[in-house]
């Protein structure tokens, strides 16, 4: 199988449980709820987001097959590191194209591997962290999960809906909009009033991590 592969990069996590974490952030090309495409936004079911991950054109973008991944994702990593490799598969939506295989070629070279995903998607067994950040107008399908993440506030989702999965960390995350300030107030609200959510701010933007 070949992987379709928008960018790889070396970076530190920017937002939710592993914020500040090093970690070779490897983004998947395609996403099932919306085609990444401007002109096909507004029949959209996720229209807020504001990652690009159309096409293989970014840094290190291209089809590989599982072993030149990792080893792609290896190179990146400092060489006289005594700490695992830490890789973490987004996208788009990484769940339709990340399989059994690559996970455990990214664990045969010591990788933990992370997973950013939706939640409409099954997902292969043997990932080390997942991620959900649901959307509204899908239906999740993933019952277990190390981290949610919403980003707040959207039309159709109450945070408190997800409050019965089987998740460690709770965040509510800003929609980075024209109303960003306005949206923070409303997250900071919401985790006061709501004590099980913690606020996730996406230092990234911030600092201007590279």
């Amino acid at each position: 199988m070949a992987y379709k592969i928008k960018e790889i990069y070396y970076t530190l996590q920017g937002e939710g449980a592993h914020a500040g974490r090093p970690a070779i952030f490897c983004r998947f090309s395609g996403c099932n709820l919306w085609t990444g495409r401007e002109e096909d936004r507004a029949k959209a079911i996720c229209k807020f987001c504001d990652t690009d991950f159309w096409g293989m054109d970014g840094k290190l973008g291209g089809k590989y097959t599982a072993r030149d991944l990792v080893f792609q994702c290896r190179s990146l990593w400092p060489e006289n590191s005594n700490v695992p490799p830490y890789v973490v598969c987004t996208g788009g939506e990484p769940a339709l194209q990340i399989d059994q295989k690559l996970i455990e070629e990214f664990h045969k070279f010591g990788f933990k591997v992370a997973i950013e995903t939706n939640g409409t998607l099954h997902l292969p067994e043997g990932l080390d962290w997942i991620c959900i950040s649901p959307k509204a107008n899908s239906d999740i399908v993933i019952e277990k999960a190390n981290e949610i993440k919403i980003v707040f506030p959207q039309i159709g989702i109450n945070p408190i809906e997800y409050e019965d999965m089987d998740v460690q960390h709770w965040y509510i995350q800003p929609m980075d909009n024209v109303d960003l300030i306005e949206n923070t107030k409303k997250c900071v609200s919401f985790c006061k009033d709501n004590p099980k959510w913690s606020l996730s701010v996406q230092s990234h933007k911030y600092i201007n991590i590279p």
